[in-house]
């Protein structure tokens, strides 16, 4: 194998490292930055605490109608049939051998169920429920899932309140130091614990 001699490095470096300067240049003339407008219609994620939810409400009643209409192509009408994932069912399966991730069983935030229908759903047009549908569909199936009455209306307010069933079946989100060095553990029983 040969190499490249010391004195023909430095004149070859000489030569590569302004291409890759160059390269590396925003003058590509192509495109242009994004518009406020456009970085708004992006910038559209909710999270765990619903800073982010905008107005708007909807039941479970609502919620039936809408999925009825652009959901169960997919989910099936009871939301556990269809060729999409099943939505309802499978609490308390998640530490048995064929646990069932619903988002009754498995999602921690419900404002994070809103978030994934609100930017997802339907597949064959992400993003076209306005907010009251995205509401009244989160309310069916978390009514679905026994997780709210059928007549609780769902808003910015009362999503925040309820309590996914697996809200403590993961990592804290600020993980506080518990071992003797001061690094944070998992706490792999926190479900348990937090039903005590």
């Amino acid at each position: 194998m040969r190499f490249i001699k010391p004195s023909l490095l430095v004149p070859l470096m000489a030569l590569v490292i302004p291409g890759a300067a160059l390269a590396q240049s925003p003058t590509y003339k192509v495109g242009r930055p994004p518009t406020e407008a456009e970085l708004h219609a992006w910038d559209n994620v909710v999270g765990r605490e619903g800073k982010e939810l905008p107005p708007g409400s909807g039941t479970a009643k609502e919620g039936a109608k809408v999925f009825a209409g652009k959901c169960s192509y997919c989910h099936g009408a009871t939301a556990i049939e269809g060729p999409a994932p099943r939505l309802v069912g499978g609490v308390d399966s998640l530490s048995t051998k064929s646990p069932k991730l619903t988002l009754g069983s498995f999602w921690p935030y419900a404002t994070t169920v809103w978030d994934y229908i609100n930017r997802s759903m339907p597949q064959d047009n992400e993003g076209s429920l306005n907010p009251d549908q995205v509401y009244a569909v989160t309310a069916f199936l978390l009514f679905k899932n026994g997780i709210i009455k059928e007549a609780d209306v769902l808003d910015a307010k009362s999503l925040l309140k309820v309590q996914m069933p697996n809200r403590d079946g993961f990592f804290p989100a600020k993980p506080e130091a518990t071992a003797k060095n001061g690094n944070w553990k998992p706490n792999w029983n926190q479900a348990k614990q937090a039903s005590r």
